[in-house]
């Protein structure tokens, strides 16, 4: 890539705007440089806000009817299809997904433009029960101006999940992508404005999370805020929201269990182990990186999962047969391999993995392989920090009280999944886990319908489903005095 090359504009109020400061991509699987894309500061996002509150009063947008709007969102998700490979491409090379996950990710976000299309056109208000001489009801509102800061492991589907539902309930949006993989949210507003949305109603401002994300969260225009990301960053924008006395939805970390009674189909069981943890090289908030196995088929079943994991082909992202690609950052690779290093350091057993692959044509990628790691406790540091990477966490357990006890001593509390034939166990155990999604005898299938969100440190709020539109607004009561004559 040429330096003298410009950089891509940032979208504010409907204008395509380039900055003096850019931020470079780079392609995770061959180390060389994408693009430069324009990087918001605190100027931008100031300019980007006021753009954002008079576009969301504007009569253009605020008198829209629910199918009016719905209709606009429709046509966004119509043109995600329409341009399914500019968008997969996109992701593929900013953050290495394989080829077949980034097809599979544009459909899934433009199935939810759709769904909060219909959403946005059915949902109702209500009335509620009269103690007087009055009609009461209760209606929604938008918030106003939204915040919505998305990470690098799934882009498309997180910008989705969260443009989606706040167009759909009358907000306008400053989307500010992860500095990692900025292209999708920029080719997002640019299909919004063909599509017909009014401009100033989605604003995308890449940047730096302490320079664009930070002004952003604290702006006095910002009316809420929805935060996808590392429990920390989390923590520090639930610090200024609660200064600001203003609501947030933040989904974070996990240390998922996935457990695996005696009594379970073991070769889907095995199956569901590998594809939780190892898709998206384990970039996954719900990747199932701690394995709880009953001890009587301990050895058997990581057996099978170390075999299995031997077999996965991990390769360049776009080759046919590619199931693993590189890790989206060499930064965040080289986090993944000094914290398995250090788990061997302190007598864990490395059972697969645990490097690079040897793959010349690998070797100038952030690749790591698919590991498996045993011989440890659920105290050991591998077993309770999130490794964000392709590293599995195996360890035994003896009763069902046993498993409870290991598996919710935890800080996070997103996901986990259960394996079992019994089913009067399994809802035993669902009820049990400290875990905002539980899955029985499946896992890591997700539905735009259901929502979704985390216990403890995993996070606050819900996202999806109709309650992922009244997330992004806020309830007003109204009476209208019925006095006798």
């Amino acid at each position: 890539m040429s330096a003298a090359q410009p950089a891509r504009p940032l979208l504010i109020d409907g204008e395509w705007l380039s900055t003096p400061d850019a931020l470079i991509s780079v392609n995770p699987a061959n180390g060389e440089d994408n693009h430069r894309v324009s990087a918001a500061g605190p100027r931008q996002v100031d300019v980007a806000v006021k753009a954002a509150a008079r576009a969301v009063v504007d009569p253009v947008w605020a008198r829209l009817l629910p199918h009016q709007r719905a209709a606009i969102l429709h046509r966004i998700g119509d043109a995600m299809l329409a341009n399914i490979e500019t968008f997969a491409r996109l992701q593929m090379v900013e953050n290495g997904k394989v080829w077949s996950e980034c097809v599979a990710q544009v459909r899934s976000a433009a199935a939810t433009f759709r769904y909060y299309a219909s959403v946005c056109e059915t949902v109702s208000s209500e009335l509620t029960p009269s103690r007087g001489e009055y009609l009461s009801m209760s209606i929604h509102e938008p918030f106003g101006v939204v915040a919505a800061i998305t990470p690098w492991n799934s882009p498309m589907t997180m910008e989705a999940q969260k443009v989606a539902p706040a167009l759909a309930a009358g907000n306008a949006v400053i989307l500010k992508p992860s500095e990692v993989t900025p292209s999708p949210a920029l080719e997002l507003g640019r299909i919004a404005l063909e599509a017909g949305l009014p401009r100033g109603i989605l604003n995308v401002l890449p940047g730096t999370g302490i320079a664009a994300g930070g002004a952003l969260v604290a702006h006095p225009g910002v009316g809420m805020v929805s935060f996808t990301g590392g429990t920390a960053s989390g923590r520090r924008i639930a610090e200024i929201a609660a200064a600001k006395l203003m609501p947030v939805a933040l989904e974070l970390g996990g240390k998922s269990p996935h457990i695996v009674f005696e009594d379970a189909d073991l070769d889907a069981a095995v199956a569901a182990i590998i594809g939780g943890i190892f898709e998206g090289t384990g970039q996954s908030c719900v990747a199932g990186s701690r394995m709880f196995v009953q001890r009587p088929i301990y050895d058997r079943v990581v057996q099978a999962v170390v075999a299995a994991a031997r077999t996965l082909r991990v390769d360049l992202p776009d080759r046919p047969g590619a199931q693993m690609g590189p890790i989206a950052t060499f930064a965040h690779r080289d986090r993944v391999a000094s914290m398995v290093e250090r788990a061997r350091s302190e007598g864990a057993r490395i059972l697969t993995g645990g490097g690079p692959p040897q793959a010349p044509d690998l070797a100038k990628g952030s690749f790591y392989l698919p590991t498996v790691i045993d011989g440890i406790d659920n105290r050991a540091a591998i077993a309770r920090e999130e490794i964000f990477g392709p590293v599995l966490c195996v360890l035994p357990f003896d009763s069902e009280d046993d498993l409870i006890a290991q598996a919710n001593d935890s800080v996070y509390g997103l996901a986990a999944g259960v394996w079992t034939a019994d089913y009067r166990r399994a809802w035993r155990v669902a009820r049990r886990l400290e875990a905002g999604t539980v899955w029985v005898n499946t896992y890591k299938q997700l539905s735009i319908a259901t929502p979704f969100g985390g216990f403890k440190e995993s996070g606050i709020g819900r996202e999806k489903g109709v309650s992922g539109m009244r997330l992004y607004q806020q309830a007003k009561g109204i009476y209208f005095g019925l006095p006798a004559q």
